[in-house]
């Protein structure tokens, strides 16, 4: 089939065609199968056609298929903000908008904190991400790609090294940033916001150190700042709680939703206080297609199976399942370059790294197109392209999980 019809700026990773897929399995148009450790980039922590999506999906569809919330309100639209606002762990009283993906999600928080504050600088961290669009692009702390032949990008918008045990930057280290980036770039008093995600997604898998987001949280306070943490792939599960941010002591003032929000859909949220969400006057906020009936069905029905039981059953099993491996393949030295184990819970990536420690970005290309071949994808991150992310849903079947793992090994292990 030819791709002429399709821009050639898209990047693929797996150059194949899929067909169809259930829970952590998928097959291409030539019938072959394949164990899912992509998850559509983090958007399928319940899996390919989770019946009980798929069921909310076809129910919804058959009744209402579309409207824009700000001409005619709609019912799934009302009754998932309250089911929000209900699952997101903050003592404050939960108010939002629905958007159609992540990045829009962020758009509109920007808006949100520039009404709120009154200013315009933007503090973000490197390694992170938070979209394609163009405000987003230089939240990101990488150029390569995103920021390539755009010209100069919305701002202003600075960065601060990731405090984490993954990346090597204590909280003392980014502090120290953090205090001469008042001192010689820019006035803390012009500053609107921080951004961080938890876990870095794109980054690779790296955790941030709960120490510096207690600080960070007390620097904000002091200093009239407003906090977005960014859940948009940490979020939903991924890391066996509900929201990465619990683990760090914290409570953010705006939260980013998407990915695996609804089960595959498009659809996205900001979600945060009430009278920061209330900020911008009416009409500043919403979207033709933002909270389209269907997708809000999806994730009702997404919400139903995200009980804090099943996560912490998933998370757990599927944490134990990759930690263990790892520590085996350690152990026997199974590589010269497994590099570290990065993330938190059930939120891993695995470093690939050259025998003098540089990153092996041509041995990851070797090992995804090695796994291909022998029926599990996976997906690169980091820098420097060198750490796996490991994506399976959260409900994949112990027995996939394992297959997934044993092909993870063996290509390793092959490539010399």
């Amino acid at each position: 089939m030819t791709q002429s019809s399709i821009s050639e700026s898209i990047a693929i990773v797996h150059p194949i065609t899929l067909s169809h897929g259930i829970n952590a399995q998928v097959w291409d148009t030539d019938g072959k199968r394949y164990i899912d450790f992509v998850g559509g980039i983090g958007v399928l922590n319940l899996g390919h056609c989770n019946p009980r999506i798929v069921e909310a999906v076809c129910s919804q569809a058959s009744r209402l298929t579309h409207y824009a919330y700000n001409a005619v309100p709609h019912e799934p639209y009302k009754k998932l903000m309250a089911r929000l606002a209900e699952f997101i762990p903050v003592s404050y009283p939960v108010s939002g908008m629905l958007t159609n993906s992540g990045a829009e999600a962020a758009e509109n928080a920007l808006k949100i904190v520039r009404a709120a504050t009154g200013r315009t600088a933007v503090i973000a961290f490197d390694g992170g991400f938070h979209g394609r669009t163009l405000a987003t692009l230089n939240l990101n702390g990488k150029v390569a790609p995103y920021k390539q032949r755009v010209g100069t990008l919305p701002g202003p918008v600075f960065h601060l090294p990731y405090p984490s045990e993954d990346t090597g930057v204590t909280t003392k280290e980014a502090l120290n940033a953090m205090d001469r980036l008042f001192s010689v770039e820019i006035d803390v008093e012009e500053v609107a916001c921080f951004i961080l995600e938890p876990v870095q997604g794109e980054g690779g898998f790296l955790a941030l150190d709960p120490q510096f987001a207690q600080a960070l949280r007390r620097f904000c306070d002091e200093k009239g700042i407003l906090l977005i943490v960014d859940e948009i792939q940490s979020g939903f599960g991924r890391t066996g709680q509900r929201f990465a941010f619990t683990r760090l002591g914290i409570e953010p003032d705006l939260i980013l939703l998407g990915k695996s929000i609804a089960g595959g859909l498009p659809l996205g949220a900001v979600v945060g206080k009430k009278q920061l969400l209330d900020t911008l006057p009416k009409g500043g906020l919403g979207g033709t297609y933002s909270g389209n009936p269907i997708a809000c069905a999806a994730a009702l029905a997404t919400l139903d199976e995200m009980t804090d039981a099943n996560l912490s059953s998933w998370g757990e099993y599927q944490e134990k399942a990759i930690v263990s491996r790892y520590l085996a393949w350690q152990q026997k030295k199974l590589s010269p370059y497994l590099g570290r184990l990065t993330g938190v819970g059930a939120m891993r990536g695995i470093e690939l790294i050259t025998p003098e420690g540089a990153p092996a970005t041509s041995v990851l290309a070797q090992l995804l197109g090695s796994a291909r071949q022998n029926g599990l994808l996976l997906m690169p991150s980091g820098k420097s392209r060198h750490i796996i992310r490991l994506l399976p849903p959260l409900t994949t079947d112990p027995e996939i999980l394992n297959e997934g793992l044993d092909i993870f090994e063996s290509c390793l292990a092959g490539i010399l």
